[in-house]
């Protein structure tokens, strides 16, 4: 297959993500983000990677997902890049709720649009925008292969014991209630960097996920495969997050019904939007947190002491789960910049063979690291993670499994004439 470019699009509400890569060497070519669209201050910023070229960016409304990926189309086109491109291999679209259904990438057909739909309500706030995203650019490129590569995909190999909540299964299976997990191509790409990491194939370790940005999620990952993952039908389930609660009570909301008289839209805000650490101290920015911990501030250092107390519970749980760990490993905008946390996730763990070298810890670095102690029984590790990357590796080994298929067809008519 000549063609070695993949344009991975990651298109929500009122954003489009995207990123274009070269899949001979995983180089970046291209990154850029439109905001606000929709709106009459929408803004494209778009940044070449190659060549020494300047981040651009430009104002101005932006009507809709076809006029933004138009725009960013335009923007490509400059730098030589254009969709237009006979070295675009394919496109490649993040799609956050697959179901039961798509547990691997999968070339995008009518049959698999109507499937993501029928999926809306499960995830009302992501799968239409992705759709939407799907749509502008197969109507700007339909010949192309258009790939989706879902958040849930790596999760659906979890055992029913661990993705069944207890719950008339009748009930549970007409409506599709389960714990489907999310997040899922970073837990992929860093169980196996993090495999690579520590000399060994995915199938021989055992590792804990601590994926810790705005959103959070941890997951035990045994030989490679996803045994267990802390978001469930949503991604509300689990660990404190940014805005989100993470496990409460589901009797939270029968309360509120009754004795604050909160309607179900509000009660959802509350949870999703109002809760976590910017509802236990007005701020959602650890960075922030740490500063206001620092300085002795009571609300603060609650938060973080609540942050810190449910996220060792997911490692303690997980531990179990797995039996042997190999790994615990942080990653994501807290996961990989906060030593603070990382060092506090794992205190008093000893005794399990977790913890952190101090100097390690505190160390800046960009790569995949190692930060517990020298001939520690489970390593303590920082990577990366890559989800952009991740996408567009999967979309390009399925279009060239396709394509190599092809040329074998091609090759058996030749010789059958």
């Amino acid at each position: 297959m000549t063609a070695t470019r993949v344009l991975v699009l990651n298109s929500g509400s009122s954003s489009l993500k995207y990123q274009l890569l070269d899949m001979r060497d995983r180089m970046r070519l291209a990154t850029g983000l439109v905001e606000r669209i929709g709106e009459r201050t929408s803004r494209l910023k778009h940044t070449p990677l190659t060549g020494g070229g300047e981040s651009r960016e430009r104002g101005g409304a932006i009507a809709d997902h076809d006029a933004a990926l138009k725009a960013v189309a335009a923007e490509l086109a400059q730098d030589g890049l254009g969709l237009d491109s006979p070295e675009l291999a394919a496109i490649g679209h993040r799609v956050v709720h697959g179901g039961k259904r798509f547990t691997e990438p999968t070339v995008i057909d009518e049959a698999v649009l109507a499937e993501i739909e029928r999926l809306i309500p499960v995830a009302p706030l992501h799968n239409p925008a992705n759709l939407t995203g799907i749509r502008t650019a197969r109507s700007l490129r339909p010949d192309l292969p258009q790939v989706a590569v879902f958040d849930t995909a790596f999760h659906t190999t979890m055992p029913e014991s661990a993705a069944r909540y207890a719950i008339d299964v009748e009930t549970a299976d007409r409506h599709r209630i389960r714990r489907y997990g999310f997040h899922g191509t970073s837990h992929a790409y860093v169980s196996r960097a993090t495999a690579e990491l520590l000399g060994k194939a995915p199938e021989e370790v055992n590792v804990i996920v601590l994926h810790l940005g705005n959103g959070a999620s941890a997951s035990a990952v045994r030989g490679g495969r996803c045994v267990e993952t802390s978001m469930g039908l949503t991604p509300l389930e689990g660990l404190v997050m940014g805005t989100r609660s993470g496990d409460t009570d589901p009797a939270v909301i029968f309360h509120l019904t009754r004795v604050a008289e909160m309607s179900i839209e509000e009660i959802d805000a509350l949870l999703n939007k109002k809760s976590g650490l910017i509802g236990l101290c007005g701020d959602n920015d650890m960075r922030e947190i740490r500063r206001r911990v620092d300085e002795g501030d009571e609300r603060a250092q609650l938060a973080f002491d609540i942050y810190i107390h449910r996220l060792k519970k997911y490692i303690g749980a997980y531990y179990a789960v797995l039996g042997r760990v190999d790994a615990v490993v942080f990653t994501a905008g807290v996961g990989e910049n906060a030593a603070p946390v990382r060092e506090a996730a794992v205190a008093g763990l000893e005794q399990l063979g977790l913890a952190v070298d101090p100097e390690l810890n505190a160390a800046r670095g960009d790569g995949a690291r190692v930060i517990s102690p020298a001939g520690a029984r489970v390593a303590v590790a920082v990577v990366p993670t890559d989800e952009e990357l991740e996408i567009a590796t999967q979309t390009y080994a399925l279009v060239g499994e396709a394509a190599r298929r092809r040329l074998s067809e091609d090759d058996e008519r030749r010789q059958r004439r």
